[in-house]
């Protein structure tokens, strides 16, 4: 079976206020990750802030996960950069250090052309022998991968998969059956985006990558195994449980809420990379409820 299948949980990694990566506190994320028994390990994705940390801390992060789980959880590291050439350093570190795939995101300041990203990816590819997952992350990188482009680059050797944003349930079935149409049998095609991904999963999705399942991997597993059995009402009712803390990651973004819930866990005291600011007091009362209704 693929490294990028199922439930992919993305933790956030702890670091000081200088960027350091606190390596304990990340250990303890990931062990509560294996012991629920996640597919995989999301490290250094958007949630783990992977654009703010240098390469040196990024290594850290990557061989305190091997270290932690590796050969018993598949660790996939997001490798994206500026620069080709340090996004091809990353990845020769990311498998120096132990990873099992890497997810590459196309960072960019000046906005990038479909051609601009396929060399970027093709370059990247050539430079590491592990599986790469194209990281479609619009509202991040204000890059939008049509089927087109997925389509070429799952040419590509060592291009085996593709993570996007989980389309609007109405759309679904249509979304992902028509992408479908145009890969390899065996190109996986996943998910994020964590209020749609289950019902992206009942599509013919094969993978949710999950920001809540980096800290909450209990109750995300159970929601993505209901998918995988295409369960779908067991999915609505799990769904409904989740959506106050769906609510909060629409209007706060899930990387302040998820922050915050770890810190209200008792699981790390870190909080986001500056000039991102932890949230109120208000809004870390209704993550505690949401918390509470999750039985978290």
């Amino acid at each position: 079976m693929s490294i990028f299948s199922g439930l992919s949980a993305f933790p956030i990694t702890p670091t000081d206020e200088r960027g350091r990566v606190d390596t304990d506190a990340l250990t303890v994320l990931l062990r509560r990750l294996e012991l629920a028994g996640v597919d995989s390990v999301g490290l250094l994705g958007s949630t783990g802030t992977y654009a703010y940390l240098t390469r040196e801390e990024r290594r850290r992060a990557v061989e305190a996960a091997a270290g932690c789980v590796g050969g018993r959880v598949p660790v996939i590291v997001g490798v994206g950069a500026l620069r080709t050439d340090d996004a091809r350093d990353l990845a020769r570190d990311a498998q120096a250090a132990g990873a099992d795939g890497v997810l590459l995101a196309p960072v960019s300041y000046t906005p990038l052309t479909d051609e601009e990203v396929f060399h970027h990816f093709a370059a990247v590819a050539a430079v590491t022998d592990l599986p790469l997952c194209i990281y479609n992350n619009p509202s991040t990188t204000h890059f939008t991968f049509g089927d087109d482009l997925v389509a070429r680059l799952a040419e590509v050797h060592g291009i085996v998969a593709v993570k996007s944003p989980a389309p609007a349930p109405s759309e679904a079935h249509a979304k992902v059956d028509a992408l479908r149409l145009r890969l390899p049998a065996d190109f996986a095609v996943g998910y994020s985006g964590d209020w749609h991904a289950a019902e992206a999963v009942l599509a013919g999705g094969v993978a949710w990558y999950s920001v809540i399942g980096g800290l909450l991997p209990q109750p995300s597993l159970a929601l993505m195994r209901a998918a995988q059995a295409g369960d779908v009402a067991e999915v609505r009712r799990l769904n409904a449980t989740f959506e106050p803390l769906w609510d909060l990651f629409r209007q706060h973004g899930s990387l302040r809420v998820v922050y915050a819930a770890a810190n209200l866990l008792g699981l790390t005291d870190a909080q986001p990379p500056r000039p991102i600011l932890p949230l109120g007091a208000a809004e870390r009362g209704r993550i505690e409820r949401a918390l509470t209704a999750l039985n978290a």
